[in-house]
Parts: structure tokens; sequence; C-alpha cells
């Protein structure tokens, strides 16, 4: 069994040798061509485009100076002298200028609130301005400047203590 083996061993061998070597030595049925770089069309027309665009360059240049130029295409001012405006008399200056009106109150009505009570309804209105939001009534005060004078459904209107004008706010 000894001398078996070892024939197995050595002709399995020798087979894988043998195909090794086989695999090593180049053969023409297994060489490839060599790999040869044609131009493509694109490459052809990229330089014809280059040419183009040279020759297109060349061309724009001046072959000329302008001796003067006739215009200055920065300046907006026409060179022809317009005619004087006619002049006219000074008007008279107001002899009292009217009092400038104070800015209307920074305040906004953002609701208007309503309970329903047996001599009728009695709405609270919500306005917020100042930096604080209040809650007034007909009559009530917004500070020591305005009193809440009438509530409707939606408009309350507000008098100015100070100078007796009334404001109307409205919701939005």
């Amino acid at each position: 069994m000894d001398v078996k083996r070892t024939v197995i061993v050595v002709m399995i061998g020798a087979a894988l040798i043998a195909w090794l070597a086989a695999a090593a030595t180049s053969g023409n049925r297994d060489r490839v061509p060599p790999v040869v770089l044609k131009s493509s069309a694109i490459d052809s027309r990229g330089d014809a485009l280059a040419s183009e665009v040279a020759r297109l360059h060349e061309r724009l240049r001046p072959v000329e100076t302008p001796r003067q130029p006739s215009r200055n295409l920065f300046s907006f001012a026409s060179s022809r002298p317009r005619p004087a405006a006619p002049v006219q008399a000074p008007k008279p200056a107001l002899r009292e200028a009217p009092a400038p009106r104070p800015a209307p109150p920074a305040l906004k009505l953002s609701g208007i609130a309503e309970d329903t009570t047996p001599e009728g309804p009695v709405r609270t209105a919500i306005i917020s301005g100042l930096g604080q939001l209040f809650f007034a009534k007909e009559g009530g005060n917004i500070t020591d400047r305005y009193r809440v004078v009438r509530i409707s459904t939606d408009v309350v209107e507000i008098t100015d203590l100070a100078d007796g004008t009334t404001l109307r706010l409205a919701l939005k």
C-alpha cells in the first residue's frame, strides 16, 4: 500500500507541474493585440472649434484706435445747455405753523369680552399697548391719559384726556 500511495502522489504532482508549466509558457493563441488609440470625431471637432475661436478672437481686436470719442457712455448729462427756469416770486411765509399732532398711541384692540346681565350686555375691552394688557369697561381709564367712552361689538372709542381727541380702535 505504501508503493501504491507513493505512485498516486507522484502522478498527481507530475500533473500539477505539467499544468503549471503550460500556464507559464506563452503561446501564440493567447496573444492580445496591442490597443491602438484612434482620434475620435469629437476630438477633431474640438480642434476645429479651437481654431475657429482663435480666428474670432483675432477678428475682435481693434485695428485702429478711435481718434476722438463721439460721446461718453458713462455721462448722463447733455452737452447742450438747458434754458434757465423762470424765476418765481417767493411765496409769503406762514406766520404760525400749525401745532404738530402727537402720534396716535400704540394701542391695539385685542378683543372684547361680553357678560350678559338683566340690564343688558356688559362689555369689557381687552386693549394691548405700552407693553401691557388692559381690561377696561365703559368709563374706565387706560393709564392716566385715556378713558374708554363707548364699547360696541367690534369698536372701542377712547378719549385722550390731554387734548380731548377721540380715537377709535377696531378689531382686525
